[in-house]
């Protein structure tokens, strides 16, 4: 045993315990900490525009984007949260035959949707705060550009930017596991979700922040008339943003996220120490 920090294998055994704990949550407690990993994650996208909506370059507004953005994860690995695309991992504990497969799908299909809710409150929140007016509702129209930019994303691009945006979350879930103190875990998560902003990639819990704060923003006059004049958006593309077209966004992501969380990262470390892992 190491004093320091958890050996890889350390790390492996103590996230199949924790997904164990996960998937035998009662109903109500497992909603209760999906909406509020929805909204911390929410937070972490919100309070990350504000920061950079009137930074022009793409690289440096998403290098710092990408500073601010982990506080979501931060919080709810040191207080608490179900998060969909971290219990993508569970299927460690499945490999490892301690958790049932239905146990990982009743998980997955309540925190998502427990997520969405926690998001949803966030945007609400968000847009009636009056946040958006800020830079005389540049923020609004940068919302509305965000929102387009992701429901327009094509079906490949976006699982294939869901694949790599899990595959950093999830390590950053392990990696935080490695440490022993509370710096360490900061640590261990801001680089790879700071790696993952930077890296623009596609994540369906974040989307839930930003694709509906954009359909609320689109219905204010005065952001629409804001993004035209910035990005000459046009209303009819404001009018584009509503749920049926975010499922062009949510629905190729969230398979992405799952491969990217539950294969390339899940099944690989189970095969990698599945002989030392106790069954």
């Amino acid at each position: 045993m190491n004093d320091h920090f958890n050996t890889p294998l350390e790390v492996i055994k103590g996230n199949i315990n924790a997904d164990v704990a996960k998937a035998n949550l009662s109903i109500g407690k497992m909603i209760l900490l999906g909406i509020m990993a929805g909204a911390f994650i929410a937070l972490g996208g919100a309070t990350s525009s504000t920061a950079v909506h009137g930074i022009s370059d793409v690289g440096l507004a998403r290098t710092l984007a990408g500073a601010i953005f982990p506080v979501g994860l931060m919080m709810i690995v040191f207080v608490g949260g179900e998060l969909f695309t971290g219990n993508c991992l569970i299927i460690l504990a499945v490999l490892n035959k301690k958790v049932s497969t239905g146990q990982l799908v009743r998980d997955l299909v309540v925190v998502y949707f427990s997520n969405l809710l926690g998001a949803l409150a966030i945007d609400f929140l968000i847009f009636y705060s009056g946040n958006l007016d800020y830079s005389n509702g540049l923020l609004g129209a940068y919302t509305i550009k965000v929102a387009l930019a992701k429901v327009n994303i094509s079906p490949v691009k976006a699982v294939a930017s869901g694949i790599l945006c899990n595959m950093l979350v999830c390590m950053a879930i392990l990696m935080a596991g490695a440490a022993k103190d509370i710096a360490g875990k900061a640590f261990a998560i801001f680089f790879p979700i700071w790696a993952f902003v930077v890296g623009g990639f596609e994540h369906c819990v974040a989307n839930m922040f930003y694709i509906p704060a954009g359909m609320l923003a689109a219905g204010n006059a005065d952001y629409v008339a804001k993004a035209e004049e910035a990005y000459g958006i046009t209303q009819a593309q404001c009018e584009s943003l509503n749920i049926l077209h975010s499922l062009h966004n949510f629905i190729p992501v969230t398979i992405g996220n799952i491969i990217g969380g539950a294969v390339c990262i899940g099944v690989m470390y189970f095969c990698i120490h599945r002989k030392n892992l106790e069954k």
